[in-house]
């Protein structure tokens, strides 16, 4: 990785004319030939007759949404800044979902200012970074100039790709400390930002507007609904890469498997939406399993989680689990075929004016009646619900929203969420499953370290629902006519 002229400061942090050199840099210094030099002879890479991004109506039409619930006032949302792995390296960027939803933008450091116009109405504008300063040299001396990390749109070029007029962002933080009048700000993603605004705003007001976004995304529009299709699609084919790739992840861990279904995210879109759960065996018990560093034995299950993100940002969460010879034994299936009846009666519950909660309580009352009968704990069933006695192995709630954030919708209030009402555009995942802890002495040695999730992404029609990722098997036979097709 090339380090001669990085400087230590951020390009939009450094003055105008100097460029702080890195410490311990091979080069001393910066002659004024070589900085002459440097200004002159390149080409004019304006970009003309840009056409708008493809969500950029839908983006329009979401900032009018918010300008109608808060008149009058000023309201600022921030992309994010790059943020420090180690030293001098940063993590990959990833725009706020509040600032991308509604601008579609995804770059660091820009902030999205709806101005009001008067008691009703908004003047939106987008302030960036623009192109680097040939003249004062940013451009290759700053560790965020372009021949560093890129070419970036001119304010010109972003203007005719969002449809939203265009800043210098490194202007706004002064122009906000002198603002007047009621302003909002979405927080926790640009400190410079928060600072300006320190004395203007409450945690209460921006906690309400970053709700009422929260609020916006539970019913997703065309252009969501295509994207989330695609993330599904996508991941569809990372699992078949995984199947395939099985005999390889026995002779290494289960990192081949994550190392598999990452390099499909790369290719196929932007990221993983998260981070993949690759746990075989025993892991399966554990909800969140993301160390992905353990051994993946034939005989074992494996249970996988993991979802593409799309280049738009929004993402995909399947789990399947898979024996990893290809074929369930006897204890095996009937621990899975339990949780498959589980999820078909959450996914038939899902539907249209039906509550957020009815597949979850379907869902559940399956796995109740099932460790009833298997004699794991005593019934009635309707008392070990009530009790919440079934949570011993089942742990989880049966799904969430699912859009540009795997757990989207996150600060939506209760009663517009868990206690709200479906409809058309919603789309939230099901996703039961059994866990017996390999240190539980409460069920039979057999049941011990086998744990078992399967988990769909469900869109609320008009007529009922549809499974976006019908495209990966469920039924345990049908899972093991798929992988034995997949293995050749």
């Amino acid at each position: 990785m090339a380090d001669e002229l990085t400087p230590e400061t951020p390009e939009e942090e450094q003055p105008k004319k100097t460029h702080k050199q890195r410490k311990n840099g091979l080069y001393p210094g910066l002659s004024d030939e070589l900085a002459e030099n440097m200004r002159t002879g390149w080409a004019d890479t304006e970009l003309h007759g840009l056409e708008p991004i493809a969500q950029a109506a839908h983006t329009a039409a979401r900032r009018d949404t918010l300008s109608a619930s808060f008149p009058g006032e000023r309201l600022v949302v921030p992309a994010g800044r790059l943020k420090t792995r180690s030293n001098d390296t940063e993590y990959p960027f990833r725009a706020s979902t509040e600032y991308a939803y509604l601008t579609g933008d995804q770059s660091e450091n820009g902030v999205l200012v709806l101005e009001p116009t008067g008691e009703t109405g908004h003047s939106a504008t987008i302030y960036l970074l623009p192109r680097s300063d040939r003249e004062n040299g940013e451009f290759w001396l700053s560790g965020q100039g372009e021949l560093w990390v890129g070419r970036r749109h001119s304010l010109t070029e972003a203007e005719q790709l969002l449809g939203i007029p265009a800043k210098d962002v490194r202007t706004l933080a002064e122009a906000l400390t002198e603002a007047t009048g009621p302003v909002r700000i979405v927080r926790g993603h640009d400190a410079v930002i928060e600072a300006a605004l320190a004395d203007k705003v409450t945690a209460e007001r921006d906690g309400e507007l970053r709700t009422s976004l929260s609020e916006a995304r539970v019913v997703k529009d065309a252009f969501e609904i295509g994207e989330l299709q695609k993330a599904v699609d996508s991941t569809v084919r990372g699992f078949e890469d995984c199947v395939k790739v099985l005999d390889k992840a026995e002779a290494t861990s289960e990192r081949y498997i994550e190392g598999t279904f990452f390099l499909r995210a790369r290719v196929d879109g932007n990221d993983v939406g998260y981070g993949s759960i690759c746990a075989a065996g025993p892991h399966a018990c554990t909800l969140h399993w993301v160390r992905n560093d353990g051994p993946v034995r034939s005989g074992d299950l494996l249970l996988l989680d993991a979802g593409v993100e799309t280049r738009s940002l929004y993402t995909a969460d399947v789990t399947r689990t898979l024996p990893i010879n290809g074929r369930f034994t006897e204890i095996q299936r009937k621990i899975y075929d339990a949780v498959y009846e589980a999820q078909e009666a959450g996914i038939a519950a899902v539907q249209p004016g039906g509550k957020f909660r009815d597949f979850h309580d379907a869902a559940q009352h399956v796995l109740a009646e099932k460790l009833v009968e298997w004699g794991l704990v005593e019934g009635p069933v309707e008392r070990v619900l009530e009790l919440g006695l079934q949570r011993r192995w089942t742990l989880h709630g049966t799904g969430h929203m699912l859009g540009m954030d795997v757990h989207d919708c996150a600060a939506a209030r209760t009663e517009a969420y868990v206690d709200g009402t479906l409809e058309p555009g919603v789309c939230l995942t099901v996703e039961p499953g059994l866990y017996f802890q390999a240190d539980d002495l409460t069920v039979p040695e057999e049941y011990r370290g086998i744990g078992v999730r399967i988990e769909d992404d469900i869109l609320v029609t008009e007529d009922g629902n549809r499974n976006l990722s019908a495209g990966l098997p469920r039924r345990s036979d049908e899972v093991e006519s798929w992988m034995a097709a997949l293995k050749g």
